[in-house]
């Protein structure tokens, strides 16, 4: 099954890692507070979200899934567009993914949750490295370490943190997974330095 993801452009690749430029888009996010856990937040945050587009809005609408979803750490903006992302703070996750392109702000079903809301992400410069594997929190930061050395190599800076982002089901095969690890970045390989 085939689900709509991020709009972006590749405008530069290095080794392993991609240079896009993502899109505007509308997300949902959650944010999981005092979690003991990488995964329990993603778990948690993934059903709160999932209930959102499975009808739990106040116009009762299903909304089509999108990937990926993305986790990142929380009072820190998900530079992503889609998937589920994660990322961690001290007092918890964000979880997110992008609504269909079909929604605005005005247009989206409001969430029934109150821990669940629709907001607007502006167009990004992303760093992104893709990665299979098990969504273990230890193959996340294996391959966060390896995206922000590449970088740091390449001397370029970092905007917010990094983003787990999630393309596959939980069904599917590990070694088959689109993960991606990514962070908004202050330019291009090669560009001026500020």
């Amino acid at each position: 099954m085939s689900y709509e993801g991020p709009r972006y452009a590749v405008l530069h690749r290095s080794g392993n890692v991609e240079y896009r430029q993502y899109e505007p888009a509308l997300l949902a996010e959650t944010v999981i507070e005092g979690s003991p856990s990488f995964d329990a937040a993603g778990n948690e945050g993934f059903r709160r979200l999932f209930r959102y587009i499975a009808g739990g809005n106040t116009s009762r609408s299903r909304i089509a899934m999108t990937v990926p979803v993305s986790q990142a750490r929380q009072g820190e903006k998900i530079a992503m567009t889609v998937p589920v992302r994660q990322a961690i703070a001290d007092n918890g996750w964000r979880v997110a993914f992008m609504l269909p392109g079909t929604y605005t702000l005005d247009t989206a079903p409001v969430p029934a949750d109150p821990r669940v809301r629709v907001i607007p992400m502006p167009g990004k410069l992303l760093a992104v490295l893709r990665y299979p594997g098990r969504w273990t929190e230890s193959n996340y930061v294996t391959h966060r370490d390896e995206l922000l050395a590449n970088l740091a190599k390449a001397g370029i800076r970092t905007v917010g943190e990094p983003v787990l982002s999630r393309y596959n089901g939980p069904l599917s095969i590990p070694f088959l997974r689109r993960n991606e690890v990514s962070v908004e970045i202050d330019r291009l390989p090669g560009g001026p330095h500020d």
